[in-house]
């Protein structure tokens, strides 16, 4: 009897776990359909707007790739770099998904990157949100040095992200930026997951399960996490490693943010925490909610505007010398 609720208990925790990495995966792109008012931040690509460079190189890793967006214009004695981490739920996506994106900021006068990072699947089953950040902290470097090699002096950086994109921005942002090569000005991201707490991601039932949350959460920090963990300091220095919120302070960098009320993949309640931080230490920010959108961001076109509205204002600001 004994065995049999154990063996019950083990496939909750199982289920649990596989519904979340088939949740993620199903979200992988997390941007609305095409809509009318897009072209406003899209360009169409010409050998006059800047030229790719793909698949350089800043690991062994067959996923430690970027490609750079520079712009034609090379006259300038330094540039803005702008990243931007692909979307997938941590298990799938590619920097070519973001092409739109890169090349919209491309055409505004940055030199843009799209980096991979290793994904957690067969080939790498002990790959986690933490090894993940670690590969993009360890990619800036190369970034900055392949793009002063073409002739582009980065002298400051963005990154940005959407969805498992946007929680690995925002660890870079917030947790790593003092390692930076060139001082990281602001992070930009839309349903990035930043905080991991049992009752907010109750959509997969951890609410209900703690042995499913230390799972799950033991997967994504790529440590073991026990159940008995959830809710002590220990658990608190178990995920800060891969929970954004928690790096905040009043030196944070100013935050463009986006979620989706009716989001059911990236909880909307896991985006409080955020909310939270950025409002009590004073951080320039903006956190914008899509009172009818989930994961997608699909049901809210005047909020959309807004968000991309908000993005160049603080690009324009804080990323133009």
């Amino acid at each position: 009897m004994i065995r049999e609720k154990k063996t019950g208990k083990g496939l909750f925790v199982f289920l649990c776990i596989i519904i979340f990495f088939i949740s993620f995966v199903g979200s992988m792109v997390f941007k609305a359909a095409y809509k009318p008012w897009a072209k406003d931040y899209a360009v169409v690509w010409t050998d006059e707007i800047g030229k790719i460079y793909t698949d350089l190189s800043y690991g062994e890793g067959e996923a430690h790739k970027f490609d750079l967006y520079v712009p034609a214009d090379d006259t300038k004695e330094s540039y803005g770099l702008v990243v931007y981490l692909h979307a997938g739920g941590f298990t799938t996506g590619d920097k070519a998904d973001d092409k739109e994106m890169l090349q919209w900021l491309c055409s505004k006068g940055y030199v843009a990157a799209g980096t991979n990072y290793s994904l957690k699947n067969e080939e790498n089953p002990t790959a986690s949100v933490y090894s993940q950040s670690e590969e993009i902290k360890a990619s800036i470097p190369f970034v900055v040095e392949e793009a002063g090699k073409l002739g582009y002096q980065v002298d400051r950086m963005a990154i940005s992200g959407g969805s498992a994109g946007g929680c690995l921005a925002l660890l870079y942002a917030y947790r790593d930026a003092d390692t930076s090569p060139v001082p990281v000005k602001m992070v930009f991201e839309a349903v990035g997951p930043a905080s991991f707490y049992a009752e907010d991601w109750a959509t997969y039932g951890l609410d209900k399960s703690p042995e499913a949350a230390a799972g799950l959460f033991g997967i994504m920090a790529g440590k073991e996490i026990k159940p008995e963990m959830l809710g002590t300091p220990e658990y608190e220095d178990a995920v800060k490693d891969i929970s954004a919120y928690m790096w905040v302070n009043e030196n944070t960098v100013p935050t463009v943010c986006a979620y989706g009320v009716y989001d059911k993949v990236c909880p909307f309640d896991s985006s409080k925490h955020l909310k939270k931080a950025l409002e009590e230490n004073n951080v320039i920010h903006d956190y914008i909610e899509f009172p009818h959108s989930g994961h997608a961001l699909q049901n809210d076109d005047k909020c959309y505007i807004r968000y991309m509205d908000k993005v160049v204002e603080y690009l324009d600001t804080y990323m133009m010398q």
